[in-house]
């Protein structure tokens, strides 16, 4: 499939819908055409695809399919250095995963070569990606309306019926 006798239109429409593959998934699966050029992927030399520093020993692992359990993610991450807990967030209402969680290795040094070896790999028949886990941003509340009466007494609004 040559891209050379193609417009420009095409050729720009094309790359905009390919620059939401990650990088890796280009270079894994070989894949014919990058956002920059349509010829096939060849690694480069350049250091812009070396991944920054482990800064804490927690790591986010998202893609888990929804059968994965704590102990299945404890399996396939202990051979890599001493896990401290292993957590697969799940729906509180049915009680199954929202296909992802976190890991937390006893040294930073495990936590890396935990996410070199696992990232991309396949857990329960799905790949999973191991990235550095970021800590959770605080919740904004929303401040409580407050309506005062005719008596003086405040009166807090309700959504919905209460009965």
């Amino acid at each position: 499939m040559a891209f050379s006798s193609t417009s420009p239109l095409l050729r720009r429409s094309f790359s905009k819908t390919l620059s939401f593959l990650p990088q890796l998934y280009r270079q894994y699966y070989d894949f014919p055409f990058t956002s920059k050029s349509f010829s096939t992927v060849i690694p480069s030399d350049d250091n812009s695809n070396t991944v920054p520093p482990l800064k804490t020993p927690k790591l986010f692992i998202s893609g888990l399919s929804r059968l994965t359990t704590d102990e299945k993610l404890k399996a396939a991450f202990c051979p890599y250095g001493q896990l401290i807990e292993a957590n697969v967030i799940t729906d509180r209402v049915t009680g199954r995963s929202k296909g992802f969680g976190f890991i937390r290795y006893s040294s930073i040094a495990e936590a890396e070569k935990a996410r070199q070896m696992m990232n991309a790999k396949f857990l329960d028949g799905w790949v999973i990606f191991v990235d550095p886990a970021k800590p959770r941003e605080p919740r904004r509340q929303a401040p409580a309306e407050e309506v005062q009466s005719e008596t003086g007494f405040k009166i807090y609004k309700t959504v919905g019926w209460c009965g």
